[in-house]
């Protein structure tokens, strides 16, 4: 009876919550829109300054293989944090928000793709489906980590729990699916994707290969595979860590159906994801996503001066880079508590259930741990 009347009392503070956020849309509207101006000397900058240090940290990193194999590993770093920026470069112009004009973001936002190895037409629409549908659970599987509720793991096969416990593992999202989506699945288009969106697939491939070509001969295919392969497994490696913990972290967003909303969704369940400075500079201010998902046309340039205008920017609570860790443990959505929770949480509740008796949320399948 407390457990009943405790989670009455929650769903009763998050509604009052979500109507508050509601009711402060249109004192937010007018704030963003300031910062909603392209800055044509903004962007030139960070886009010059961002392709002259990956061009010379590729240079650099030919040049220190011949005197220290754990210089390259530095360089490697240094340069899959610039592809980051690249890509959040590609991003903007997406979004229509780097530069004013539509003509300029698409041929910038394309040449971006190739450096980055993303079809530039094809990611743009399967992120503006991401940005439509972030947070609710009723349209995920497009441009988003993927996330079982608890009672989906719990009806899954072994097999399916087993291999969403793999794709939830930190070496397998970290390591080894950079190379794969960035490497080989991103050379294919969906089936869902428009004739644009899939021309964009091989005219990208078609420019990879360009550049592939010409850094061969420059520096020998050899070296040009071996550094190409470290920089793209560092960049995605950081990249899809910074897109986990911008939507899977303590205190998340998930609704279904009608009680889903676009505000709260942005402001709650999108992290400020507060760097360093210049790990804020590498990642292009990304960090301030609760910023970003409320209002995509704000060019990164202007997400921390956005954040900064206006308290209910600022009553977000933030994740640390050593809070984000946590995060790594954070696997299944449990409807019912409204949070996420770890697999041995899990666990615990099963175990807890079991010597209580009850069994309704645990079936005799799911007991049997992959």
């Amino acid at each position: 009876m407390s457990a009943l009347i405790a989670a009455t009392a929650f769903a009763a503070t998050v509604a009052a919550g979500q109507d508050l956020r509601k009711a402060r849309v249109a004192e937010w509207k007018p704030i963003v829109a300031k910062f909603q101006k392209p800055s044509a000397l903004r962007a030139a900058w960070q886009l010059s300054n961002s392709v002259a240090l990956y061009v010379l940290l590729w240079f650099l990193m030919y040049w220190s293989l011949k005197i220290s194999h754990l210089l390259t590993l530095s360089l490697t770093i240094l340069s899959g944090a610039v592809v980051v920026r690249v890509f959040i470069i590609m991003h903007d112009c997406g979004h229509g928000s780097f530069l004013k004009s539509k003509l300029a973001n698409d041929i910038v936002g394309f040449v971006a793709g190739i450096v980055v190895f993303t079809p530039y037409y094809h990611w743009r629409w399967e992120h503006s489906l991401h940005h439509a549908s972030s947070g609710d659970l009723d349209r995920r599987g497009t441009g988003d980590v993927w996330t079982m509720t608890v009672q989906e793991y719990l009806d899954s096969s072994r097999w399916m729990r087993c291999v969403y416990r793999l794709a939830r593992n930190p070496f397998v999202l970290l390591v080894i699916a950079p190379v794969f989506v960035f490497v080989f699945r991103q050379r294919f288009s969906s089936r869902k994707a428009n004739s644009r969106e899939r021309w964009s697939v091989w005219w990208t491939n078609l420019g990879i290969l360009g550049m592939a070509l010409t850094l061969s001969w420059v520096f020998g295919w050899k070296m040009y595979l071996f550094i190409q392969l470290l920089i793209t497994t560092v960049a995605g490696a950081i990249g899809i860590w910074m897109f986990y913990v911008q939507h899977q972290f303590d205190g998340a967003y998930w609704e279904r159906g009608e009680a889903w909303d676009y505000t709260v969704a942005a402001l709650q369940g999108s992290s400020f994801y507060r760097l360093p400075k210049i790990l804020q500079w590498f990642s292009g201010s990304i960090g301030f996503h609760h910023i970003h998902h409320l209002s995509p046309r704000i060019p990164n340039y202007n997400l921390e001066r956005c954040h900064r205008a206006h308290p209910i920017f600022q009553d977000v609570k933030p994740v640390t880079l050593r809070s984000s860790l946590n995060s790594a443990r954070l696997h299944l959505w449990d409807e019912e508590r409204r949070k996420l929770i770890s697999f041995r949480h899990l666990k615990r509740l099963q175990k807890r259930g079991a010597d209580t008796g009850a069994s309704a949320r645990n079936p005799p399948h799911a007991r049997r741990q992959c």
